[in-house]
């Protein structure tokens, strides 16, 4: 595993949920990573980690890699891959992300 991938696999498996997206929390850079931190904070997750692939060109493309996903944002709960902000808008109009994220 190389060093970027090794950093992604701590950083997924170390908290409970984390989103991996262009801008922060305060701050998104693109409209589906505002999207995803508004479904979040919708379901009531208060406190996500997120991580800005922006500052870090290695875990930008790395990431991609990790899920074999091809965009951003993504989102982890407990580990495992959710998706990106079309799977995570489904899943809470279904109530599934809201369960999911209960469970973390």
């Amino acid at each position: 595993m190389s060093d970027v991938q090794q950093r992604i696999d701590d950083l997924v498996k170390s908290n409970k949920v984390v989103l991996f997206m262009k801008g922060t929390a305060q701050f998104p850079q693109c409209g589906f990573s505002g999207r995803a931190v508004q479904v979040l904070k919708a379901c009531g997750a208060n406190e996500f980690k997120t991580f800005n692939v922006l500052e870090d060109e290695g875990v930008r493309q790395g990431i991609k890699d990790y899920a074999q996903w091809p965009t951003i944002p993504q989102l982890y709960v407990n580990g495992e891959f959710v998706g990106g902000s079309d799977i995570m808008m489904e899943m809470y109009q279904s109530g599934e992300l809201q369960q999911l994220l209960t469970k973390a």
